[in-house]
């Protein structure tokens, strides 16, 4: 069952700020990683005996590292990652987003999902992104501004973490990611680089204009960078809680900028936040291979689309086939074609939409991979929703939504035996291109379908007053009786489903080490071309997939997967080659 959690009352205990000393001194250029590779170069593989931190920038990997040492759980350090990330790679997560994370607990063997994704405002309609003659706004002009924006989960969930999970004060773990914002950083060669195509939209902000592009010119790799104001935000939260961000002068900031807006201005309300909840959620496993696929369930499409690729593809022998086969990748890409049609037809917020019982069905999923059988492409009006087992379900019809890759992904294990996975984002780079209290603030209502219906029924992940969008994001834990194996997850917008159900493959089908798995070249087919991986050798697939049936399209697939293995004697991580991020162990 759903537990709601609100946002708390104000809070009265100030809580002291201290930060131990690393046990290695670093410097900032020691940690930042070089600029993500062109090619695709296998990241190093990591092991530690106890405990382990991948995330996608070194600063706030060291972070958590450092938090982990000073005896804090697996939830403390995510708390510093977080921080420490909407800070130095603030065009992707931040207090100013939504996250999933799924925690194992190391003590009592349960998993639970939280679900601190953004909702819309009370007074929203689903007519939210057409133009004044019912047609949809172009993306950019809905995404650029306050209407795009949603009630940020971040801050709630960073203290739920630490009420739940962890054993340091807030003080404590924000205490790094305040000194870099007070003290400075050096600015990575990602983040100058994603500066470069915004030139103009981040002029409407005079705030995020002037943080971005000071003196008129964009942010350079390797200049250093304060963040006054997002240290005061930090600040609020260790001494206050949640409670500015929901009920105080934090959430009349974003109200403020969000209704300001000079071009799009948006609708949040003090009321909103005040009302605003994060959810657990009851996990979503499948069963692969005799392990259990648990990821999270809507309004994230990632647990349920997983598991349907896996299930779909569990009659056929892959191992065999192998990775360097077409037929391996013609089955998981109609596979992923698949999953994808019964997302689009019925995942939504459970909360407002009634959706089928049995997408993982066993009896289900084995009619549907029957389609798979013939040695060519399934023909596009093959490739429609089926009929699952239902207890319930509306009159709905397909809806496409927009999902850009611009998100978070880390992985956290710590030497009680606690994991936690956690998927976290502001949807398009740079969110709305808003900033208040110091950080950036989300676009994710754009992640609902602009159409809201059609002439057999309404959209599932139509806008309503209040609604959470659907996700792709795929925070995933894999147990063998009951225990951890790998745990991992990716940005890349709904590219995230086909780029975690891949690495699953590589790892269980095709027993590639973490490292290896990640870097194996993207290949991936939601809808239309089949999508090969620039630079990389899937490339090479395309006469074979031709030959197939498909379309294919060579286009950069930048995922940003991290993952951790753990073996009978140690734990293992690596981190994306094709982003920033590292493995650090303990």
């Amino acid at each position: 069952m759903s537990k709601l959690l609100r946002a708390p009352l104000p809070v009265l205990a100030v809580l002291a700020l201290s930060l131990a000393e690393p046990a290695a001194a670093q410097s900032q250029s020691d940690l930042i990683a070089p600029e993500a590779a062109t090619g695709l170069q296998t990241a190093p593989l990591v092991t530690a005996n106890e405990a382990m931190v991948v995330a996608a920038n070194p600063l706030a990997a060291e972070a958590g590292r450092a938090v982990l040492r000073q005896g804090g759980s697996a939830a403390d350090a995510a708390i510093a990652v977080q921080a420490v990330l909407g800070l130095v790679e603030p065009q992707s997560s931040g207090l100013g987003g939504g996250a999933f994370a799924i925690w194992f607990d190391g003590d009592t063997g349960k998993l639970t999902t939280y679900d601190a994704r953004e909702t819309a405002p009370a007074d929203a309609t689903p007519d939210l992104f057409l133009d004044d003659n019912g047609e949809p706004l172009p993306f950019f002009e809905a995404v650029v501004g306050g209407r795009s924006v949603g009630v940020p989960g971040v801050p709630l969930l960073l203290e739920l973490l630490a009420e739940r999970h962890g054993r340091l004060e807030l003080g404590e773990t924000l205490a790094g990611a305040i000194e870099l914002a007070e003290g400075g950083f050096i600015v990575s060669p990602r983040l100058a680089g994603l500066l470069e195509d915004e030139t103009g939209r981040l002029d409407p902000d005079p705030a995020a204009s002037a943080y971005f592009f000071p003196a008129g010119n964009a942010l350079a790799a390797g200049d250093e960078l304060r963040n006054a104001d997002y240290a005061d935000a930090l600040r609020a939260l260790a001494e206050d809680g949640a409670a500015p961000f929901y009920r105080g002068d934090l959430a009349a900031a974003i109200v403020d900028a969000v209704a300001g807006h000079p071009t799009n201005p948006g609708s949040l309300a003090l009321s909103d936040f005040a009302d605003y909840e994060i959810v657990e959620r009851e996990p979503v496993c499948a069963t692969y291979r005799g392990l259990d696929i648990c990821g999270m369930g809507p309004p994230s499409s990632g647990g349920i689309a997983v598991g349907q690729i896996l299930g779909l593809v569990a009659p056929y022998d892959l191992r065999a086939l192998g990775a360097d086969d077409a037929k391996s990748w013609r089955l998981i890409g109609d596979a992923t074609r698949l999953a994808f049609a019964d997302r689009n037809r019925y995942l939504a917020d459970p909360d407002f939409v009634d959706m089928p019982s049995g997408l993982l069905d066993g009896a289900y999923l084995a009619e549907r991979a029957r389609l798979l059988q013939p040695e060519e492409a399934m023909a596009d009006d093959e490739v429609i929703a089926g009929e699952p087992p239902m207890k319930r379900t509306e009159n709905l019809i397909d809806g496409f939504s927009h999902e850009a890759p611009a998100t978070t992904h880390f992985v956290i294990a710590d030497k009680e035996g606690n994991v936690i996975s956690m998927t976290s984002s502001i949807e398009n780079a740079f969110g709305a291109r808003v900033i208040a209290n110091g950080y950036l603030l989300n676009n994710q209502l754009t992640d609902f379908s602009f159409l809201p219906d059609g002439d057999a029924g309404p959209v599932a992940n139509r806008v309503e007053a209040s609604k959470r969008p659907r996700s792709s994001m795929a925070p995933t834990i894999v147990l063998r009786e009951g225990k951890p194996v790998y745990a991992l997850g990716s940005p890349g917008g709904a590219t995230i489903i086909p780029y975690v159900a891949k690495t699953l493959v590589a790892l269980i089908d095709w027993d590639m080490p973490m490292n290896e798995a990640i870097a194996l070249p993207h290949l991936a087919n939601i809808a239309g071309p089949y999508w090969l991986e620039a630079g990389s050798t899937a490339e090479g697939f395309a006469p074979a997939l031709q030959a197939f049936g498909y379309e294919t399209e060579t286009r950069e697939l930048n995922s940003g997967l991290h993952g951790i293995e753990f073996t009978a004697t140690r734990i293992e991580g690596a981190a994306d080659p094709r982003r920033e991020g590292v493995a650090l162990g303990d």
